[in-house]
């Protein structure tokens, strides 16, 4: 097997990895993952909002997700460890599954979408963008779509500072499909910084 067809063998797999982490951790807040492979086995870092529900009783709750995935993956040695996320929300994908649990459990999506924008600006992002897909208001396909604060569109700003995500949710109208975009505030250095004028004198004092 060439160096490419391995490389995309590896992606696809971290892909499917993923999805299965999202269905089987949806209660526990899943956020994202680290999928490494080292010498002794393949290292997973499963980043939640609520680690002891992975965790389990007596670490139960990890050593059947382990086994689940050693037997559906086939991984060799996988070493789960599980980290909290410190602010969920900024991270989009824990965002699109609070708005689809919300709208499955009947709050009308522009409400859902309004109060994630306003969680997302007051954990203190620049911008966020809100998407929601589907028969929203009739039986014909439509979007809305909700936006606040400063989000890049393009650009080298957009590529660093822009995170996104994006989830489904099936209701009796049909398929929602849900798209968050942050714009992470401190991932771009500032340009130029404005001193006060004593420290400006005390910067000449010691060129002096």
């Amino acid at each position: 097997m060439s160096a490419v067809k391995n490389v995309m063998k590896n992606y696809i797999r971290n892909a499917e990895i993923d999805e299965f982490l999202q269905q089987e951790l949806s209660e526990a807040g899943y956020g994202a993952s680290d999928i490494l492979k080292t010498p002794i086995g393949t290292r997973i870092t499963i980043y939640v909002t609520r680690p002891g529900l992975v965790i389990g009783r007596r670490g139960l709750g990890i050593k059947e997700l382990t086994e689940k995935l050693e037997k559906k993956f086939n991984l060799p040695n996988p070493q789960i460890s599980v980290t909290e996320v410190e602010i969920p929300e900024l991270n989009p994908r824990i965002m699109c599954n609070r708005i689809a649990q919300m709208v499955t459990k009947g709050t009308a999506f522009r409400r859902a979408a309004l109060w994630a924008l306003n969680s997302i600006m007051a954990a203190g992002a620049s911008g966020a963008e809100i998407r929601i897909a589907g028969k929203l208001r009739s039986e014909r396909a439509n979007y809305e779509k909700y936006r606040i604060g400063v989000l890049p569109k393009s650009g080298d700003p957009a590529e660093k500072m822009v995170r996104e995500a994006v989830t489904h949710v099936l209701l009796k109208m049909g398929l929602y499909g849900i798209k968050v975009k942050i714009a992470l505030k401190d991932v771009v250095p500032s340009e130029f910084e404005l001193k006060e004028e004593g420290e400006k004198e005390g910067d000449q004092a010691k060129a002096s």
